[in-house]
């Protein structure tokens, strides 16, 4: 207790320099803190279920002839057929069991109100038990169900980035979905499947079990069931191996997209923590010059130097103690920014808040902060010349040059990891200007798109057409509206449905890839979004089930299937089956489902030609203000069913940001943190050359008395300057150069090595230097 007071009483002797280093710790802890807080809940903490451990995902790889459909669980690689699940179960032998899994958009009913939401189709039920619920009904998707259990608390599914909010058995997908028919196909690959391992059991021996039964499976019933292979794909397909990994995060496709961008966040607050524990260093170091007296009488009078360095650190502990706390606060206004910047419906899949396991690692940071800045110091301090310094001369006490080159090595080190956090955030700001200047080949302004899917309320194909089409001239009656249209893959959002086509004219091999998306819109679809159309007609109402079937083509899929300018009146179908779909017209390509990805080829057909559709997304095109006329779509879908929620509604530019939020999360945290890494390490090195003027205020005088001339004195401090930031910014960027590298993935249209934010990096660190010198220039006077 004396020694705490003592330290307390010590640090609050120079407010300045505490309330200085409080707030840089603060700063830097929070920020790791923050971004660990997301890292920890996406790539790091495991299901809230028993011995998480065991569980492994399980994953097939390709070839696979036929339909394939994913969603948020996972890519379109790792899913089975029905039939291979239920077979699996059967023969393995190394599992507790096997689970599938499937997302599923689900419109909850209950207590006279309706909810969307998403929904997990699962192959095994575990509940809890809450007895105000159970018994009770809840109509899924319009069918009426018993809730038979709770899931436990804090269990929101087996899919990070969705939150189910029902769970209902698998065997149920063609109640959930209606139209589906994939349970029974084996060419038909949508179920995504995890499982526990056996006690005893490593991943390594059940992959090599799994693999022995899954070949089996493959050869003895898959492989004779594949038509129009080649002998090369065929075998391909008999050798094709099960993938068995650890699953103890679950299973998600979030998890690999965000592992890249949140560990390079993590790397770049690392950074700026070390740029804040330097800038403590020194200014601790300046404070140690002025206690030095202090120390040698303390030495002098029996204290132990291992009791004056056990008090330093300890006084810089409580100095990081104090910063931590803060931290934590800094910490939570950094994950609210964080969640500003995302999509509300990304920000509601992860808890933006200070954890249990977040404030552990800001208390381990604390610790280990506090240790790393205050050791050079007390050792350094406790090494006084006693004799000099009870002479009074303690402004040069022994070892001052090994202090002067640590806090020198020490604001050098700040400038290099300031440079290569100003290269990193300036990749980052030029990607994304990059990403805005994307020529989308779609005239977006003005129009807004919701959603409405009637067939998770229990419409029929049938009745769902009919409502599309009330809804479509309903909302072409309300004031201000020029153009509504309707499509089944909603624009870029990373949505795509696609088939194996054949096409008149183009001769296909065994091996040759015919997959083309494609998509169900209305008419005036193209007219409507700006798409300029090339040849040919749009679709018309008169395009309609039973109708001849009529389809419309994008440029690229004109060049793949070498269709070239005529491709109207040529004809389309499913591969191995009728060219029965006549191509009607032809239309410029324009961005799909991703903002920066190549357009891919497209087919479109009339979604009146349908039968079984029972979901669209809208487009409304206005001449008001779209954001005001946004409250006017729901009560329009109201008038015709109050029951029908209305979901992702928004403006396309809105769509657009949305999409890309990825990009704008990355550069927006790093440019924040660069600027604030750059503030930390302009004020260490302002802290440097100010200390070092201070000291050598008699020997500035000398020189000035013996002949120099301010300029020249300027300049000799200008030249240490100099050489600090060219020596900190070499070597900042050639670290720059290699984590733009590292960061390319990431990158859209850009190297990690562009000269010109290499260059905008050096000229403002530069800058910085030059005006932080002349700073610490004006703390000394010739007179």
């Amino acid at each position: 207790m004396p020694n705490l007071r003592l330290a307390l009483r010590t640090l609050f002797k120079t407010p300045f320099v505490t309330v200085v280093a409080i707030l840089s710790l603060a700063l830097g802890i929070g920020a790791n803190a923050a971004i660990f807080s997301l890292f920890n809940q996406m790539l790091l903490r495991p299901l809230p279920v028993r011995e998480p451990n065991r569980l492994v995902t399980l994953a097939a790889t390709g070839p696979k002839p036929g339909s394939t459909s994913c969603n948020q669980a996972g890519d379109c690689d790792v899913v089975f057929s029905y039939p291979m699940f239920r077979d699996l179960e059967k023969v393995q032998t190394v599992l507790t069991g096997i689970a599938a899994h499937r997302l599923f958009g689900a419109n909850l009913a209950a207590r006279g109100q309706t909810l969307n939401g998403d929904g997990l189709l699962v192959s095994q039920r575990r509940f809890g038990a809450d007895p105000d619920v159970i018994n009770q009904t809840l109509i899924v998707n319009g069918q009426v169900m018993t809730i038979v259990g709770v899931a436990p608390r804090g269990f929101d599914g087996t899919t990070l980035g969705a939150r189910a909010e029902v769970f209902v058995p698998i065997t149920m997908r063609g109640f959930m979905t209606p139209g589906f028919k994939g349970f029974d196909n084996r060419r038909a690959y949508w179920a995504y499947l995890f499982a526990r391992l056996e006690p005893g059991v490593s991943v390594d021996e059940g992959r090599t079990a799994l693999n022995g039964q899954y070949r089996a499976i493959i050869n003895d019933v898959e492989a004779p069931l594949q038509k129009g292979m080649s002998e090369q794909t065929l075998a391909r397909f008999k050798s094709k191996p099960i993938l068995v990994e650890p699953g103890p995060r679950g299973q998600s496709g979030m998890t690999r997209e965000a592992k890249a961008p949140l560990t390079l966040l993590l790397g770049v607050t690392a950074f700026v923590l070390v740029i804040a524990c330097a800038n403590i260093a020194n200014l601790l170091l300046a404070r140690a010059a002025t206690r030095a007296p202090e120390m040698a009488v303390r030495l002098s009078m029996g204290a132990s130097r291992r009791q004056l360095v056990t008090q330093l650190i300890g006084e810089s502990c409580l100095l990081a103690l104090f910063g931590g706390a803060a931290g934590l606060v800094v910490a939570q206004w950094t994950l609210n920014l964080m969640a500003s910047i995302l999509p509300a419906e990304a920000a509601d899949t992860v808890p933006f808040r200070v954890d249990v396991p977040v404030m552990i690692f800001a208390a381990l940071l604390t610790l280990g902060t506090g240790f790393l800045f205050g050791l050079f110091p007390a050792l350094h301090s406790t090494r006084s010349d006693l004799v000099s310094a009870l002479k009074g001369q303690a402004g040069q006490p022994s070892g001052a040059r090994t202090a002067a080159r640590f806090r020198t090595a020490l604001a050098t080190a700040q400038i290099a990891l300031s440079m290569a956090l100003l290269v990193s955030a300036g990749l980052f700001t030029k990607s994304l200007f990059n990403v805005s200047r994307v020529q989308l080949g779609l005239t977006l302004e003005n129009v807004i798109m919701f959603q409405i899917s009637p067939g998770l309320n229990g419409y029929s194909p049938e009745r769902s057409r009919g409502l599309f089409e009330r809804l479509e001239d309903e909302l072409a009656a309300v004031p201000g509206v020029n153009g509504v249209v309707a499509s089944m893959v909603p624009l870029l959002s990373g949505s795509n449905w696609g088939n194996s086509v054949a096409v008149e004219g183009f001769d296909a091999g065994p091996d040759t890839d015919t997959e083309s998306r494609y998509n169900e819109v209305g008419p005036g679809y193209f007219a409507t979004l700006g798409i300029p159309l090339i040849s040919g007609r749009e679709f018309t109402r008169a395009d309609a089930a039973g109708a001849p079937k009529v389809a419309i083509v994008n440029e690229a899929f004109a060049r793949k299937f070498k269709l070239g300018r005529d491709a109207v009146g040529k004809h389309i179908g499913d591969r191995g089956g009728k060219l029965d779909t006549d191509i009607v017209g032809l239309v410029q390509n324009a961005k799909y489902s991703e903002v920066k990805a190549e357009v891919p080829p497209v087919f479109f057909r009339p979604y009146r030609q349908d039968e079984q559709l029972t979901y669209v997304t809208f487009y409304v095109r206005t001449s008001l203000d779209p954001e005001r006329f946004l409250s006017s779509i729901p009560k329009v879908v109201t008038q015709l069913d109050p029951n029908l929620p209305v979901v992702h509604l928004r403006t396309m530019p809105q769509q657009v940001q949305e999409h890309v939020v990825l990009d704008r999360f990355i550069s927006t945290l790093s440019a924040a943190f660069a600027c604030l890494a750059t503030l930390l390490a302009a004020v260490g090195l302002y802290g440097v050359l100010a200390y070092t003027v201070a000291q050598r205020t008699q020997e500035i005088g000398l020189r000035m008395a013996l002949g120099a001339t301010p300029t020249r004195v300027r300049t000799m401090m200008l030249r240490k300057v100099a050489l600090m930031t060219l020596v900190g910014g070499t070597i900042g960027l050639t670290a720059a150069i290699g984590l733009g590298r590292l960061a390319e993935s990431l990158l859209y249209e850009l190297k990690g090595s562009d000269p010109l934010v290499l260059l905008g990096a050096a000229v403002v660190s530069g800058l910085i230097g030059c005006c932080r010198s002349r700073s610490s220039g004006s703390t000394w006077s010739p007179t």
